[in-house]
């Protein structure tokens, strides 16, 4: 009876110790007496005791591997350290447990033989500024070298590019040159900018002071017009009220001499008489005869 329960427990210990749960983004590979038998994916499984065995199991997310710098040489003969970033992800668990011994050693491998090829086409300015060709080239190729391994390389990057010491002085000189020039001209430009505003300022300015010297002049100019319009007026306006009082002779001769008076209270020092008024002493004698009669 002991014997039995023995057999019971150890049955339930190699059954559960064979049932395996796949999580999500894994992959189980399994080897029926030593040879490939199928890949298990998410969910529930059971392998047959002491038949079948776990030969590994795959991340299928995508990873990063960092790889050391790698002493490559330029087209220009210049040696300098560039280091690489590769997004790579297994796509095919099989291909990549029997594919190639020791994959990630591969990739290594494979990216610093890619990137001395490369490089090795190219001159140090044109590898400094295109590190996007470089990427793009290097992807293509360990895409298609790392296929048959069951693995797809998503991205690859430059993560330093490390020239020599002499040539890093040099371009950190040629740098800063550049960057005094590009102030030399902002603050050309901006000189240039603040003289313009100037000169704006200014021709405005006389603009301004020459359009209120116009105003003045114009507004002095047609004063003078109303003035003499305004003269011109009350004469003729004196004339008209003269015309229709029908002044007699003797009214005239008396207003003649009334502005004569007021003429020689002036400093001139001579006085030309008309004609019309000689015979002031006739007039004179004339006005007394009337003022006479009246009063009788």
């Amino acid at each position: 009876m002991a014997f039995v329960i023995a057999l019971i427990i150890i049955a339930l210990v190699i059954v559960v110790l064979n049932i395996k749960i796949v999580p999500q983004a894994k992959a189980v590979v399994i080897e029926r007496l030593g040879a490939y038998k199928e890949t298990w994916s998410v969910g529930l499984h059971f392998k047959v005791p002491f038949i079948d065995r776990v030969v590994a199991t795959v991340n299928l997310k995508e990873r990063v591997a960092d790889f050391r710098p790698q002493a490559v040489i330029t087209k220009d003969n210049v040696t300098m350290q560039i280091d690489t970033v590769v997004y790579f992800q297994i796509t095919d668990p099989k291909l990549y447990c029997y594919g190639v011994e020791h994959p990630m050693m591969a990739i290594e491998t494979l990216t610093a033989t890619t990137l001395r090829n490369i490089i090795g086409e190219m001159e140090l300015d044109e590898t400094l500024t295109s590190r996007d060709v470089v990427n793009a080239k290097m992807r293509t190729i360990l895409d298609e070298a790392t296929d048959p391994w069951g693995i797809k390389i998503n991205r690859v990057e430059l993560k330093n590019i490390i020239p020599p010491a002499e040539i890093q002085d040099a371009m950190e000189k040629q740098m800063k040159a550049e960057r005094e020039r590009r102030e030399a001209i902002l603050r050309a430009e901006g000189e240039k900018r603040s003289a313009i505003l100037v000169a704006e300022g200014e021709k405005e300015s006389a603009i301004l002071r020459a359009e209120a010297v116009r105003e003045s002049k114009i507004r002095e100019a047609e004063g003078e017009a109303e003035a003499i319009l305004r003269v011109q007026t009350a004469i003729a306006k004196g004339i008209e009220l003269i015309n229709q009082a029908n002044p007699t002779k003797e009214t005239i001769s008396i207003r003649s001499l009334e502005a004569l008076e007021k003429v020689a209270d002036g400093q001139a020092t001579k006085l030309i008489i008309p004609s019309e008024i000689q015979n002031l002493t006739t007039l004179a004698a004339s006005l007394k005869e009337v003022m006479t009669d009246k009063q009788n």
